[in-house]
């Protein structure tokens, strides 16, 4: 008898049961949608943000000493300490690895511009532009075209073998070189291949590849800084904490968690005499841009589903009062409160079901959608994520229904019976 209650409701009133249905499916669809856009959102973003360079800054770690007495910095007065670039390969081989998207070694040298007869002071900042590198049985290439790629460049990039430099644009304006020119830097002739556009102090500079500003310095091997670029979580209160005070498993969850400070640990751990430290400015930015988007998806799931539940309140409203004198007959007959109730909430319950299974696959295709139109690649469902789809279907499908269900048990069946409320 209770299935068949059930059955005749959806026979004769499938209207309703549609309008109640189609409001599920769309609030699933973007639940749906949204938690699979959220939980594979975090490496998505960060691949974008790594558009705005390198997160992560490693220097020698005598730059971070400070030999002071009495307010006297006793530091001699030399081109600070270098980093060995043998030791750059290195980067590849820490725990996250896979999460370091490039790095790139800076080494500025003071360098004279000869031409017309006199010479002029002027700075080589040597890097890598796209070095190919290998380290274990992992081939890779690296350079500023990874790590800083706002870099414009007007002709031909150089080649990391070649002896081809870039010249700022500020400083070719200046001395009138254009891309072709042949300049005389400390005594060697170089050709300028391109003019380098950086909005920063770049462009007072030539930029050569490391290799020729080691040669210049007479310090083979020799790198300045290194900025690396890394794919991050957000900071919190506990990857804010100093390593050293921790122990045990508490300090492998932080060192198996892919924060700036403990990437930047495992950097100055594969790189001797080094200190490692987050750019913290740029970190910083892109915990504050994933933290507002993925708070803006839960406000837009949020809201679907309490429109869902708004729309499937006032179906299951109009279909109780369409059904106010079975209702009363039921009561009449004996029926009580629960017994009234079980049948309301099993018909829910098959509308959330039935909703929330085809929620759950237009929900896929819009995830696809999105991340094919916003990050340029898929972005799939786990097969664990319909149960909590489900789930939420149905506990939305009651909270709508709620109320309405409860204005149902408590009708009086002799005024139910007779039309009135």
């Amino acid at each position: 008898m209770f299935v068949r209650l059930v059955y005749e409701s959806f026979r004769r009133q499938k209207r309703r049961k549609l309008l109640a249905g189609a409001a599920i499916t769309l609030g699933v669809t973007v639940a749906t949608a949204m938690i699979a856009v959220a939980t594979d959102i975090g490496d998505k973003i960060n691949r974008e943000l790594r558009t705005i360079g390198a997160n992560l800054l490693i220097t020698p770690q005598e730059d971070t000493l400070d030999v002071e007495i009495g307010g006297v910095n006793l530091k001699p007065p030399t081109d600070g300490a270098f980093l060995n670039e043998a030791d750059l390969p290195k980067i590849k081989g820490t725990f996250w690895h896979n999460n370091i998207t490039g790095f790139a070694p800076m080494l500025p040298v003071n360098v004279s511009l000869e031409g017309n007869g006199k010479a002029r002071d002027a700075t080589l900042l040597g890097t890598y532009f796209s070095k190919h590198l290998a380290f274990g049985k992992e081939d890779f290439a690296t350079g500023v075209r990874t790590t800083h790629p706002w870099w414009r460049v007007s002709g031909a990039w150089p080649d990391d073998s070649s002896r081809d430099v870039l010249i700022g644009e500020r400083l070719a304006s200046r001395i009138g070189v254009k891309p072709g020119d042949h300049i005389t830097l400390s005594g060697r002739d170089l050709r300028v291949s391109g003019v380098l556009s950086t909005g920063g102090a770049e462009e007072e500079q030539f930029v050569g590849s490391l290799a020729l500003a080691q040669e210049i310095l007479a310090k083979p091997g020799a790198v300045r800084r290194v900025y690396v670029s890394a794919l991050t979580k957000p900071e919190d209160a506990f990857a804010r904490r100093d390593p050293k005070s921790m122990s045990g498993p508490i300090y492998d969850r932080w060192y198996c968690s892919p924060y700036p400070q403990s990437i930047a640990f495992q950097l100055a751990e594969a790189i001797p005499h080094s200190h490692a430290e987050q750019i913290r400015q740029v970190s910083q930015n892109e915990g504050a841009i994933l933290t507002r988007i993925e708070g803006l998806i839960f406000l837009i799931t949020l809201a679907a589903l309490f429109a869902s539940a708004l729309a499937v309140s006032a179906a299951m409203a109009t279909a109780i009062f369409e059904r106010r004198a079975e209702v009363g007959l039921m009561k009449a007959l004996g029926a009580g409160r629960l017994a009234v109730a079980s049948v309301f909430f099993a018909e829910a319950t098959l509308l959330a079901l039935m909703g929330g299974l085809i929620g759950f696959v237009a929900g896929g295709l819009l995830a696809h959608q999105i991340g094919q139109s916003i990050f340029n690649s898929q972005i799939t469902i786990q097969p664990v994520v319909l149960p909590v789809i489900l789930t939420i279907a149905v506990l939305v499908t009651f909270a709508g229904s709620a109320a309405a269900i409860r204005r149902a048990v408590r009708l009086d069946p002799v005024f139910a019976l007779r039309g009135e409320l």
